[in-house]
């Protein structure tokens, strides 16, 4: 079932920029520079961007000197997967069955 920290990660992740930034991360940990190269976002645009996905859990930091390196929680889009995937589960088994609720 999914969960209301599931729905904020959705909601988060709905986001085009957002998304495209854990799509890089899922390939190699970035720093803040790589990310404004790598998605033309403007530096300020791009932290609010970093900072929503800390909060949501989404991605971890890792300081290096005078820089940050963002790294994704692939454990957080497992779980949302799972989520997913049991949902997915439950309506196969719903239409197999043919359920449904009469009307009154």
């Amino acid at each position: 079932m999914l969960t209301s920290v599931d729905a904020d990660v959705i909601r988060v992740l709905a986001d085009p920029l957002r998304l495209r930034i854990v799509s890089l991360l899922a390939h190699e940990t970035l720093c803040t520079t790589h990310l404004v190269e790598e998605t033309g976002a403007r530096q300020t645009n791009l932290s609010n961007h970093m900072k929503v996905l800390r909060e949501a859990g989404v991605v971890e930091t890792e300081p290096c000197g005078r820089f940050t390196y963002y790294k994704l929680r692939p454990q957080v889009l497992e779980s949302l997967a799972g989520a997913f995937t049991a949902l997915a589960e439950t309506a196969r088994t719903t239409i197999a069955t043919d359920r449904k609720r009469s009307c009154p």
